[in-house]
């Protein structure tokens, strides 16, 4: 038996009920089979076991109180998962879903993406099963300071530093900054996604879809094909799939249809951004309020927009979003390439039929990296109490996202595994951190 199936053995047996990390642990290991075999130094440094296991699991209560007098109990939670070569770096979730899995697997995912980028940030995630729709602002303001009267001990400016993700919007960064000065008597860097009068970074908004449609650009031009012209279909609304949408578009792509939990739209003519920015970013309506606007476009719902013929598949929702079944209706239709802007959205047996059909397809963790990316910046702009410009932020942003489909796709090739980013990346990423484990010993 192989090493990376006796540790996936080991991981499986120790990780019962947690199907997410499972996967995704599943997903790097047996892709790094190459890089394994060709280094035996990492199985004598057991940098599988070690790389596995979080360094820090935090679990906590978060009691606050409702606008009707009730006090409320929810979860929180925070791995801390690898610092080999920088300071925990990771996303705060809010939503009902949220449990200790769904947090391991994108603290895990979260160590290859922030190694990719080629800054000094290492893997960490967290969040909540709180979920702020609904909600007063008083109410998220009494979760956020409750959340982060446990969780402030815990991190820093050069130990962990957390930021938005799904449910953590500017609002929920704010309160928990307020609440981190107001515990530490320190203004730092601790948190990311603040808003730019108090050390936020511009164009951090912008960065996740900005750098996908970057990443999907230099993966086609490697290969001789020009995105313009071409016809995408995104799934999701929200931040990534909008700005997504908007650098696709401004790079000559008609993007024909867009989605949320409830459904999706279909507009031949090519989705008009101004009405999704208006119904999601101010009215936070559901997407089917855009056929209102425009009435020759199409609202069906649940799910089915993979369904739609397109050449370039950008999965920008949740996890698993995309399984087999849709992977092929895709590829019968015609799709040449897919980007995940979420993190892992495709399931391995979707990932694998792509592959399998010749389609060009990226990989999460190296594609949706500009997130973080930004988010490293923005810390480079808090510690030298300097700011950046638009254009400044959007130029390093291009650069990072070049370089890393420049570092995933020279290792793949190096290791057999020719245009297999998935592959590519998840060596790319691990090599940087398993080396930095080596040299620190067994710590």
């Amino acid at each position: 038996m192989s090493y990376v199936q006796r540790v996936l053995d080991k991981l499986i047996e120790k990780n019962d009920g947690q199907p997410e990390f499972i996967q995704a642990a599943t997903e790097v290991l047996t892709s790094l089979e190459p890089v394994i075999e060709a280094n035996p130094q990492y199985e004598k440094n057991a940098i599988l076991e070690r790389i596995t296991e979080p360094e820090r699991q935090l679990m906590f209560r978060v009691p606050w109180v409702d606008d009707n007098g009730n006090i409320q109990v929810n979860r929180g939670f925070r791995i801390q998962f690898n610092s080999a070569i920088g300071p925990y770096k990771g996303g705060l979730r809010l939503h009902p879903s949220v449990k200790l899995g769904t947090i391991k697997f994108l603290g895990f995912e979260q160590i290859f993406k922030n190694s990719l980028t080629g800054l000094a940030i290492g893997g960490g995630k967290g969040g909540s099963d709180f979920d702020p729709k609904g909600k007063s602002d008083r109410e998220v303001m009494a979760f956020c300071q409750s959340f982060m009267t446990e969780l402030f001990r815990h991190i820093g400016a050069t130990t962990d530093v957390p930021a938005g993700d799904i449910g953590t919007g500017a609002r929920e960064i704010g309160y928990m900054y307020g609440q981190y000065k107001r515990l530490t008597t320190k203004y730092e860097g601790v948190l990311t996604g603040k808003g730019l009068n108090y050390g936020g970074s511009l164009a951090r908004t912008e960065a996740t879809g900005y750098g996908l449609v970057y990443f999907l650009d230099e993966m086609l031009k490697d290969h001789n094909i020009d995105l313009a012209g071409k016809t995408v279909v995104i799934s999701g609304s929200g931040n990534v799939a909008i700005y997504a949408c908007q650098k696709a578009q401004t790079l000559g792509a008609k993007v024909v249809a867009m989605s949320d939990s409830n459904g999706y739209i279909y507009d031949e003519d090519g989705i008009k951004l101004d009405t999704v920015k208006r119904i999601k970013e101010v009215e936070r309506g559901r997407i089917k309020e855009y056929v209102k606007d425009h009435p020759t476009a199409k609202y069906t719902e649940g799910k089915g927009i993979w369904t739609i013929p397109c050449d370039v598949a950008l999965p920008c929702a949740t996890q698993n979003e995309l399984n087999e079944e849709d992977a092929k209706t895709l590829i019968a239709n015609g799709v040449i390439a897919v980007a995940e802007g979420a993190n892992m959205p495709s399931t391995i047996e979707a990932t694998n039929a792509f592959i399998e059909k010749g389609v060009l397809f990226a990989p999460g963790k190296a594609a949706n990296a500009g997130g973080v990316a930004t988010s490293a910046l923005e810390m480079s702009q808090n510690a030298s109490m300097t700011a950046w410009t638009f254009e400044e932020v959007d130029g390093k942003l291009h650069n990072i996202m070049k370089n890393i489909y420049k570092n995933a796709a020279e290792a793949a090739e190096k290791y057999g595994h020719k245009d297999n980013l998935v592959v590519g990346a998840n060596i790319a990423g691990f090599v940087k951190v398993a080396d930095a484990m080596i040299a620190q010993g067994v710590c």
